[in-house]
């Protein structure tokens, strides 16, 4: 990868540091920008995740007794928006049954995720954090795996040996019981608030680009909020797919997955020599909904990859059944 242009600024010695636009778009059109680090060997370790003689799907099991019923007013909602997405309820049981099957035990196996910072993203991550451990976070705004190659390096050599990784990443949307996408009920607010605001504001950067409402400004990308800005850049090659959806809301997750998906992809890629026995790739959109239902996922990638870093499975349609 290229080198980043020299980010401090002159002699004022200013803390805040500006990225060029060119860089920013050679990171939309390649994960290579990421700094490439290549893991060193499969170093030995004695970590176990999560101790205790409980399966995984014991586990899950044990979870999901505090959760609430499916709704099924807010299913209906969720499926009619958003076909294909279940319940992560329903989604968590069969990922640990799937997984066991392949010798993935809470034991032996590192949590890996890629979601973004808002707090209602770590409604599934804490589920799987009681059935797996604690996780290693690659992400932040929109979920976008900004931990990049160097954190993936770091996370293979967290596996326990002959030991699996699960990964799950993919940005989040709400909805709202009146069926409002891109909105949602959240606990001790009385706003029905945008979710996610990270992704909301890419689209507004990205509709004032292609509607000719765009400010000219000299501050293109501030230190302070890089994470924004390489979002909005990177968002930048759906502004046509944007403009023509019938609701931008809904199209918008599936707008910014499909260029994580590639990112989280090169990544695996670039360090598939650190992957320990095995990798599961989960990935799509997390659907949120109000504090007193279920949140659901809508899976639209889940991967097996195996020793030698090659994917020799989709598991897509045994989550999906």
């Amino acid at each position: 990868s290229q080198p980043l242009p020299d980010l401090l600024l002159n002699s004022s010695i200013s803390s805040t540091m500006k990225l060029s636009l060119a860089s920013l778009a050679l990171l939309a059109a390649s994960a290579s920008a990421f700094t490439a680090v290549t893991p060193a060997g499969r170093a030995s370790t004695s970590l176990n995740i999560l101790a205790g003689t409980q399966s995984a799907t014991e586990r899950v099991a044990n979870v999901m007794a505090a959760r609430p019923e499916e709704n099924e007013a807010i299913d209906a909602l969720v499926k009619k928006n958003f076909p294909g997405a279940i319940s992560n309820k329903a989604m968590e049981t069969k990922i640990a049954s799937i997984l066991e099957a392949k010798g993935f035990t809470p034991a032996n196996t590192l949590l890996c995720t890629s979601l973004c910072c808002d707090e209602l993203a770590r409604n599934l991550e804490d589920d799987l954090n009681k059935v797996y451990g604690h996780n290693f976070n690659l992400g932040g705004l929109s979920g976008f795996p900004f931990a990049g190659n160097t954190g993936f390096g770091a996370m293979s050599a967290h596996v326990p040996d002959d030991g699996f990784c699960l990964l799950v990443h993919g940005p989040h949307v709400g909805i709202s019981k009146d069926g409002v996408i891109g909105k949602v009920e959240r606990s001790g607010i009385a706003l029905v608030d945008n979710c996610c605001g990270s992704a909301i504001a890419a689209s507004n950067y990205l509709k004032g680009i292609t509607d000719g409402g765009a400010k000219i400004t000299t501050k293109l990308q501030q230190f302070s909020d890089f994470q924004q800005g390489a979002v909005q850049e990177l968002i930048l090659p759906h502004g046509k797919r944007l403009n023509d959806a019938d609701n931008r809301m809904k199209e918008l997750p599936y707008a910014l997955y499909d260029s994580q998906d590639i990112l989280v992809r090169d990544i695996i890629n670039g360090g598939k020599g650190g992957i320990k026995q095995g990798l599961a790739l989960l990935s799509g959109i997390q659907i949120n909904t109000g504090p007193d239902t279920l949140d659901y996922f809508h899976p639209l990638r889940f991967d097996y990859y195996d020793a030698d870093g090659n994917v020799v499975e989709s598991m897509i349609d045994e989550l999906s059944s």
